[in-house]
C-alpha cells in the first residue's frame, strides 16, 4: 500500500494532463484555424464549440472531454491503488476527478484559459456513480428541453446531484457526499456570468438546428 500512495502523485499529475488536453480549442485551431475563445460565449467547451464550429466538431469534442473526465476517475481503479469496493479507492477516485476538472477549466496546455467543466463532470461522475449520474442527465436533458438554456439545465442537474445521490442511493464515503455538494457550488460558480446574462434577458437559447453559413 506504500508504493501505491508513492505514485498516486505522478497519477495526480497525469490527471491533471488529461484534463488539461484543450480539446475544443484543439479542434477549432486545427480543423477551422480560429480559437473557439475569441467567439461566441468565449468558452472553450462542447457548448461553445457545437455554436460556433457546428455539430460535426461539437459532439467529439463533448464525447472526448467527457471521456477524459472518466479516464482520469478511472485512474486508481484501472492501476488497482487500493482495494476494489473501498472508500480508500473512492476518495483516490474522487481527488484524481477533481484534479482532472481543474485541468479543464485551467489547462496548462491552452493558456489556463478552459471551459466551465461541465462535460469532464459529467464524466467524472459517471465514473463514480453511473445510476446517479445518468440520473441527474434525464434532469439536465429535461431542462433543456423545457427552457433551452444549457447553463439553467447544467446548473440544475449539479444541483440534483447531492440531493438524488443522499436521498435514493448510499453514499460511498463522507468524500463522495462533500464532493458531490462542492460540485454543485461549483457549477453556480463557474456559470456565474450566465446566470447575470439570464437576469439581464441576455443569454442565448441553445440552437438545435444547424445554422445557414450564408
Amino acid at each position: 500500500m506504500d508504493l501505491n500512495y508513492k505514485i498516486f502523485i505522478p497519477v495526480c499529475l497525469l490527471a491533471y494532463a488529461l484534463g488539461s488536453v484543450a480539446t475544443a480549442v484543439w479542434a477549432g485551431k486545427i480543423f477551422h484555424g480560429i480559437d473557439v475563445r475569441e467567439h461566441g460565449s468565449g468558452n472553450a467547451g462542447a457548448t461553445n464549440t457545437i455554436r460556433v464550429l457546428g455539430w460535426a466538431t461539437g459532439i467529439p469534442v463533448l464525447v472526448l472531454d467527457i471521456f477524459k473526465g472518466w479516464l482520469a476517475a478511472s485512474l486508481p481503479v484501472i492501476l488497482k491503488l487500493a482495494a476494489s469496493g473501498s472508500s480508500e479507492l473512492m476518495n483516490m477516485q474522487i481527488i484524481t476527478g477533481m484534479i482532472a476538472i481543474i485541468g479543464h477549466v485551467f489547462p496548462v496546455f491552452a493558456g489556463f484559459r478552459g471551459g466551465k467543466g461541465v462535460a469532464s463532470t459529467f464524466g467524472v461522475l459517471l465514473a463514480l456513480q453511473p445510476l446517479v449520474t445518468l440520473s441527474c442527465m434525464a434532469v439536465f436533458i429535461a431542462v433543456l428541453l423545457i427552457t433551452g438554456y444549457v447553463s439553467i439545465s447544467s446548473i440544475s442537474a449539479g444541483l440534483a446531484f447531492p440531493l438524488i445521490s443522499l436521498v435514493f442511493f448510499d453514499s460511498p464515503s463522507l468524500m463522495f457526499t462533500i464532493f458531490a455538494i462542492l460540485t454543485a457550488l461549483a457549477l453556480i460558480i463557474t456559470h456565474k456570468k450566465n446566470i447575470n446574462r439570464l437576469l439581464k434577458g441576455e443569454e442565448n437559447k441553445f440552437i438545435w438546428k444547424k445554422r445557414d453559413s450564408g
